[in-house]
This record gives structure tokens, C-alpha cells and sequence, in this order.
């Protein structure tokens, strides 16, 4: 039995199944990662070289140079047009049947719900919704993307930000608590499209105790070792041949 037909057979098996994935599983929607050679941080413009890619999606960033973290944002960040891939779609077919009970991604672009998954733990938030810094007033993703003004303010006077969770800030408590909850009653975990380098969100596997951890990336990660099995490959190339 070849290895994709043993992760057939696992996820056949299996009925509480957590999906934990990152940004390889958008890439084959046309959004680039973070990391790799035409990742978001090796995309190189002028506008922009005087800082550092986790300058510009920083809290820091937000605070002291406002005009240039929300042209960052609008310019490289806006996932409304994009749609879910082979993957998306799987995944949410499997919770429709009942074989997995949840995702946890560190992705912020809502393609998971588009593709119709409803227990989604967005760990790093959303580019899909946007809140008034000092009243919490909510606006649609619409509202930062399309507003002219170049620091967008709510009717208070408040300035509106994404619901996105920048670097030097904490995770949400409670979207960490529902993943750790869903990724404890696991009985199958498989991790997707992550280098699993980002902290603290990958260090919630710590949690699984369930019976199959399986790996699915197109490079090595520091789990592999712990992993029940390894497929260094495309998201794509496994999920397009899971039936459900």
C-alpha cells in the first residue's frame, strides 16, 4: 500500500478528524506564502524596501507609520476575489459528512467558510473583518479595501484596523481554547501546507494524543519525526483523490 492510499485508509477509519493548516493551502489558490522563494516576503517593491516584511504587518507598524501599513495591507493582503481551491473544498465535504470536526489555520484569507467549513479556528484572524479601535464597532472587509481615506476612521473618530493578529500580538484566548479543545478529542490530526517555524500557534500539536498524525508539505518540518506519516507533496495532488 502506497502512502496515499494509507492516508485513504487512515481518514477512511477515522471520526474525529482536525485538519491544522497553514499557507501552503491557499497557495494553489493563487495566494502566495510568506517563506519560500516568491513568497510575500521576497516580493521586493520600492514602495516599500525601507522595511522589513514583519515591520509591515506589526502592531508597531499599525502604530507609527499607519500610511504605510494600511497601503501595505490594501496592496497585499486583499483575498476577496480569490476562490477556494481542491483542498477548501475537501475539507469541507469531510465536516459535511462528519468525519472532521474542526480546522484550525493560521491563514487569514476566509477561504475554509467560502468553500462552506463552518468550525474554523482562524488563530491569526481575518482579512474579512475589520473593527473600530476605540468603540468595536465591526466593518466588512469592503469597508479598508475600498475606502479612499488613507487612514480609514469609524463615525467616533476611532481608527478602523483588520481583525488580523499582527506580529507582536497575542492570540485570541478563546479561539486558542477551541483549538486546543478540538485538537485534544482528535482522533486523527492532519497538518497541511505549514513549515510549522510559526509559534505559538504550531505548538498547540502538542495537544494530539489521538491515534494518526498525518504530514502533508512539499518540505521538511521540524514534526516530521513525530509524524505517523510524511507526504512531502501538494495539498492538491492528496485531497483531489480522497472520496468522501
Amino acid at each position: 500500500m502506497n502512502e496515499i492510499e494509507t492516508f485513504k485508509k487512515w481518514v477512511a477509519e477515522s471520526e474525529n478528524i482536525v485538519f491544522f493548516g497553514g499557507a501552503g493551502v491557499s497557495t494553489e489558490s493563487g495566494i502566495p506564502d510568506f517563506r519560500s522563494k516568491d513568497g510575500l516576503y521576497n516580493q521586493h517593491d520600492v514602495q516599500f524596501d525601507a522595511f522589513t516584511p514583519e515591520y509591515l504587518l506589526s502592531h508597531s507598524c499599525l502604530r507609527d507609520h499607519p500610511n504605510v501599513f494600511y497601503e501595505f495591507y490594501r496592496q497585499k493582503m486583499d483575498c476577496r476575489d480569490i476562490a477556494p481551491n481542491i483542498t477548501h473544498k475537501k475539507l469541507a465535504d469531510m465536516e459535511e459528512k462528519g468525519k472532521l470536526s474542526a480546522i484550525v489555520t493560521q491563514n487569514i484569507d476566509g477561504l475554509h467558510q467560502k468553500a462552506g467549513s463552518v468550525k474554523v479556528y482562524e488563530l491569526h484572524g481575518t482579512t474579512l473583518k475589520n473593527y473600530c479601535t476605540n468603540c468595536g464597532t465591526t466593518y466588512a472587509a469592503d469597508y479598508i479595501f475600498e475606502n479612499t481615506d488613507p487612514i480609514p476612521k469609524c463615525g467616533c473618530g476611532g481608527t478602523i484596523r483588520p481583525d488580523v493578529v499582527l506580529y507582536e500580538e497575542g492570540l485570541d484566548d478563546a479561539t486558542v481554547s477551541g483549538a486546543i479543545r478540538a485538537i485534544s478529542a482528535a482522533d486523527m490530526i492532519i497538518i497541511g501546507g505549514t513549515s510549522l517555524a510559526v509559534y505559538p500557534a504550531a505548538g498547540l500539536l502538542q495537544y494530539f494524543h489521538g491515534k494518526h498524525m498525518v504530514l502533508i508539505n512539499k518540505s521538511a518540518t521540524p514534526m516530521d519525526k513525530d509524524a505517523d506519516l510524511v507526504l512531502q507533496c501538494g495539498l492538491g495532488e492528496v485531497f483531489s483523490q480522497i472520496e468522501i
